[in-house]
């Protein structure tokens, strides 16, 4: 089992930047392939982005690419998303996640992670 907890949130202005963090306790953190999901007030949980292992492989969805980047630090058991451009769309609470499967392709639905953060909220005003 890994706890995660989310931080970095907060309220900016469009055209702004913020670096979400998810701190990982538990199982070695390196064993997980880990991601950063996003939902809306009344909307669905939606993908955001996804990193391997080591680091080596990321994914992203088509309008987070160019403007987020997903990293992680292994020694430090953490799991970043600097994003660049907000824009008011961009609203809406973070989780990261984390899934212990040993599949080489990363995971891009939230059905495929097992456990999750509790979320911090980005506020992007216009």
């Amino acid at each position: 089992q890994v706890q995660l907890v989310e931080s970095g949130g907060g309220l900016v202005q469009a055209g702004g930047s913020l670096r979400l963090s998810c701190a990982a306790s538990g199982r070695a953190f390196g064993r997980f392939r880990m991601g950063w999901f996003r939902q809306a007030p009344g909307k669905e949980r939606e993908f955001v982005a996804a990193i391997s292992r080591i680091g080596g492989t990321t994914s992203y969805a088509d309008s987070m690419k160019g403007r987020f980047t997903i990293s992680r630090d292994n020694d430090k058991d953490a799991l970043y998303l600097r994003m660049n451009s907000l824009k008011p769309e961009d609203t809406a609470v973070y989780y990261c996640a984390a899934d212990p499967t040993l599949a080489p392709s990363l995971a891009t639905s939230p059905t495929q992670y097992v456990y999750w953060g509790k979320g911090t909220l980005v506020n992007v005003s216009s």
